[in-house]
């Protein structure tokens, strides 16, 4: 088992990465369920797949689960599951000491995440990651959010969990399309800061995803890291570390609100596609070599993750993809910063960038330029 320490001032935590840690769920959370009941968010998918296992833990040790099951997928990231949540952890006596379970994807966790920070100003909640996405990204540093018609994660909170157990094991019962699009989220550790991390992706990324053990320990643990570091130095993006983070979310983010929030592009797929536009635009203004831009493209379409904008198939121009980021959370003054790139593993933050400019780039990737 790997174990990662996530440094935040006054509210340090462990992220533990192994396979089999939700059969000891109780073992690692020991002096943390304080009850006899245990309350545990997820969804059904999860529930189907895991719920068994954890509830067997719990359960052999004198604990007893109260469940509150959701529908999969992203629409769950709403007012009305959050209200219903609320209210549902209300009815259940929830005390600011305890801690709530959120078990699932980076839907339950944000979901979860943002509860426990608005229930009574803050209670605690453990995050038990079983996509890959959300174990190399969304469970850790404290980010919770639901979405709002305009746009995603516009009404969340920064609100760290008390402990992070990322299972190995869960990654067995993805399907090949979840596993991949969590694969984008590892591939962008390397495409931030790490040039070298992005040659082992290049070296390693699909017998990962094939299903080798310690590669996958070596990816989930790596990526954790590399957060954790970035976190700790800036937890609420103040400094403008922590927004390299974004790198292809601000395009990302604009796709799967072009396309309803749905099944039909994944988070990290949306991401993957977002992060070879962020390559291809650095290029197209000069910033780094369209050969690096194109190198970027190729692996993830490699890896089975989408490398071309017009292979989508949305109706829509440039202009109306670029008006979506005109919700993004991270608007400044009237100007939407973007993650560019200088090169593989040399991120940085735009402040200069003009939406007309993006939107006729749009308009060149939908027309498959």
């Amino acid at each position: 088992m790997a174990v990662i320490p996530v440094d935040i001032a006054g509210r340090p935590y462990e992220v533990r990465v192994g396979a089999g840690l939700l059969a000891e769920l109780v073992e690692h959370c020991r002096g943390r369920l304080r009850k006899r009941h245990v309350p545990i968010i997820t969804d059904a998918n999860v529930h189907r797949a895991w719920g068994e296992v954890v509830e067997t833990a719990l359960r052999g040790s004198g604990h007893e689960p109260h469940w509150r099951i959701l529908p999969a997928g992203e629409t769950t990231k709403s007012w009305e599951e959050l209200a219903a949540t609320v209210n549902w952890l209300l009815a259940n006596e929830v005390e600011r000491g305890d801690h709530i379970l959120a078990l699932g994807g980076g839907v339950i966790g944000d979901l979860t995440g943002f509860a426990a920070a608005i229930v009574k100003r803050g209670c605690h909640f453990i995050q038990l990651p079983t996509s890959l996405l959300a174990q190399v990204d969304s469970s850790v540093g404290g980010k919770t959010a639901i979405n709002a018609p305009m746009g995603k994660n516009l009404v969340g909170a920064f609100h760290q969990p008390s402990l992070v157990l990322a299972d190995l094991a869960a990654l067995d019962t993805l399907s090949e399309r979840e596993l991949r699009a969590g694969y984008a989220e590892v591939v962008k550790y390397g495409l931030i800061g790490d040039p070298d991390f992005f040659a082992w992706c290049d070296a390693n990324g699909a017998a990962m995803l094939a299903g080798d053990a310690s590669l996958r320990e070596y990816a989930v643990a790596h990526s954790v890291a590399h957060k954790a570091r970035i976190v700790a130095e800036d937890e609420r993006e103040t400094t403008g570390t922590r927004a390299l983070l974004n790198l292809g979310h601000t395009f990302g983010h604009a796709l799967e609100a072009e396309t309803g929030f749905s099944d039909r592009l994944l988070h990290g797929e949306a991401v993957a596609l977002g992060m070879v536009l962020a390559a291809r635009f650095s290029a197209r203004r000069g910033l780094m070599p369209r050969a690096s831009a194109e190198h970027v493209a190729r692996h993830f379409s490699e890896t089975g993750l989408p490398g071309e904008l017009s292979t989508l198939g949305l109706g829509c121009d440039g202009k109306a993809l670029a008006a979506h980021m005109l919700h993004d959370k991270k608007m400044d003054a009237g100007t939407l910063p973007f993650v560019l790139m200088k090169g593989i593993g040399h991120a940085f933050l735009d402040r200069d960038v003009a939406l007309d400019e993006v939107a006729a780039f749009l308009d060149e990737q939908l027309a498959g330029g």
